[in-house]
């Protein structure tokens, strides 16, 4: 079996584990040969939040270009990084155990994290739901608590490159986690150097998301023209709502526009408009009669990137009990992700809330920003992502938008366009083709060719 040839998940690992005090409210483990490490660390009073770090073999020190580190944020929220990021998207392994070519690790060092507290293996004292996160901002300090613990004392993660990479709704907890980072290390409290952000099919502007939902669904032939207009008329409603700050109403606004346009479009799978949402899915959509928009808004995200897994029992299964037992350190009556649902419930009230001024204070800043989008995406389309970037008070913006896209390749370019990138000072635009809302998964060699460019790894 893989897990008993691969020493990155074996049982006998649980043997190797070298254990570490780093501070009172902190605990970590790792492999023997240093190539992982993980742990827990207590962000606030019973609040506790699970990372874990590889050390990648491709590491390369020359002198001139540090070797990065990427911290890779997930979505839903709620949806666990250390989970899907890691197993289903660029670690180092599959599902199956089995390597991955296209490992991230080929660029960089990477730190998942199960961000905010509740997802994934982290955890809240007692279930207290209380202890959540409610606002994007609360999970942004918890995340910079956790960096802040990891970085002290730790020479190799200080002289590495932070470069906070995310998907879906992490891209929120990115912007809001990078301000809070840079007032941390301003403070001398943060031991890092933050390189830069990359937001991947990001949750910045429900807004411009939603208003493009229609349109592109009638240009693809998923609906019509009554099917078009309900779905504009919906999405209308939730501008409006927005603009009055009415954001508890624009979300039940939304949960009835993905229930539209799931019926108009005979369940149109919201993460790659090419596909239709799975049997099971559609079954568990129509349940309550004509659509249980609970389940909308709360699983597909997750119940998407699950479909992926290969492995019987799913990824659920392997994180577990392969996964579980291998770190040794997860609480025993603890089952991976026990508390996600909570979390997305806990964020209701900033969900709908969009944070393009975060992305504009970080480019002011002269932060580095790359903004990369699926070309199959409904739920973050193409078209909504870049009528936020139009709203960007940043004074690049123009000679940004007059910049030439140029074309990206893979493999010498066999395979023809991959995609195309368009850059001016320190704002990047990524058009990936052939994939949807999770890019590393669709499409991961030019989702690996950018980020080596994002973050100039000295890796061949």
């Amino acid at each position: 079996m893989a897990a008993a040839k691969l020493l990155m998940l074996s049982s006998l690992a649980v043997l190797l584990l070298l254990f570490v005090n780093l501070l009172p409210s902190a605990a970590a483990a790792g492999t023997a040969d240093g190539s992982e490490e993980w742990g827990y660390v207590e962000v606030r009073p019973k609040a506790h939040m699970f990372w874990w770090l590889y050390r990648s073999p491709h590491r390369v020190d020359n002198g001139t270009a540090p070797w990065p580190t990427v911290l890779w944020l997930q979505g839903g929220p709620g949806a666990s990084g250390a989970g899907y990021g890691n197993f289903m998207e660029i670690g180092p392994l599959d599902t199956d155990l089995k390597p991955r070519s296209t490992t991230w690790l080929n660029k960089a060092d990477l730190l998942f994290v199960d961000n905010p507290v509740g997802t994934g293996f982290s955890f809240v004292e007692g279930g207290d739901t209380s202890l959540l996160a409610r606002t994007d901002a609360k999970a942004a300090s918890d995340l910079t608590a956790l960096l802040v613990t990891l970085y002290r004392d730790n020479k190799r993660l200080q002289g590495s490159p932070l470069y906070i990479v995310a998907e879906s709704y992490g891209g929120k907890f990115a912007v809001t986690t990078a301000l809070a980072a840079l007032q941390a290390i301003a403070n001398g409290q943060l031991k890092a150097k933050l390189g830069g952000v990359a937001l991947g099919d990001s949750w910045i502007s429900p807004e411009d998301s939603v208003l493009s939902w229609g349109p592109l669904l009638y240009e693809m032939s998923r609906v019509d023209e009554s099917g078009l207009q309900q779905c504009n008329s919906i999405a209308q409603k939730i501008k409006a709502q927005l603009k009055a700050n009415k954001y508890a109403d624009a979300e039940k606004s939304w949960e009835d526009l993905e229930t539209a346009v799931l019926e108009q479009s005979n369940f149109v799978n919201f993460y790659n408009l090419l596909k239709d949402e799975s049997s099971d899915d559609t079954a568990a959509l129509t349940l309550a009669g004509g659509g249980n928009k609970r389940w909308v808004r709360k699983e597909g995200y997750t119940s998407y990137l699950g479909s992926k897994a290969t492995r019987e029992g799913g990824l659920d299964g392997l994180m577990d009990t392969v996964v579980k037992a291998k770190l040794g350190i997860v609480p025993k009556n603890f089952t991976w992700g026990q508390q996600s649902g909570d979390v997305f419930e806990a964020l209701e009230g900033d969900f709908m809330k969009p944070r393009i001024h975060e992305v504009d204070q970080l480019l002011k800043l002269g932060v580095d920003v790359t903004i990369y989008s699926g070309q199959l995406d409904l739920i973050c389309a193409t078209k909504g992502t870049l009528d936020w970037v139009q709203k960007l008070k940043w004074d690049g913006l123009k000679k940004f938008n007059d910049s030439p896209r140029k074309p990206v390749y893979c493999k010498g370019g066999e395979d023809g366009t991959q995609g195309f990138v368009r850059s001016y000072k320190n704002l990047k635009f990524y058009w990936i083709l052939g994939a949807g809302h999770m890019i590393p998964i669709d499409n991961p060699c030019p989702a690996l060719k950018m980020l080596g460019d994002i973050t100039q790894s000295p890796a061949q």
